[in-house]
């Protein structure tokens, strides 16, 4: 029983860590995502698409080298919120 529990709480928590960051940027202050697709662009990724997501952008896009990235930006500042993973 006590290795079901501590199971079901791994799980819990595992879940809890990959979940996708929030943002609480209001809508009027969001720039457009063709903004942030340039300037990622700039920044060397072939950008696939890009969508919301918990109220971020969610970039679909892969580096120069290569590398697949899923990466959520704040939608005003294009602070990177981290990973998809």
């Amino acid at each position: 029983m006590k290795s079901i529990f501590a199971a079901l709480t791994l799980s819990l928590v595992a879940s809890t860590a990959m979940a996708a960051p929030k943002c609480d940027t209001p809508k009027e202050k969001w720039r457009p995502k063709e903004a942030l697709q340039k300037q990622l662009e700039g920044e060397g990724w072939k950008v696939k698409k890009i969508k919301i997501e918990n109220g971020c952008y969610e970039a679909y896009a892969t580096k120069a080298s290569g590398e697949k990235l899923e990466r959520f930006f704040d939608p005003a500042s294009f602070k990177a919120m981290g990973d998809d993973k």
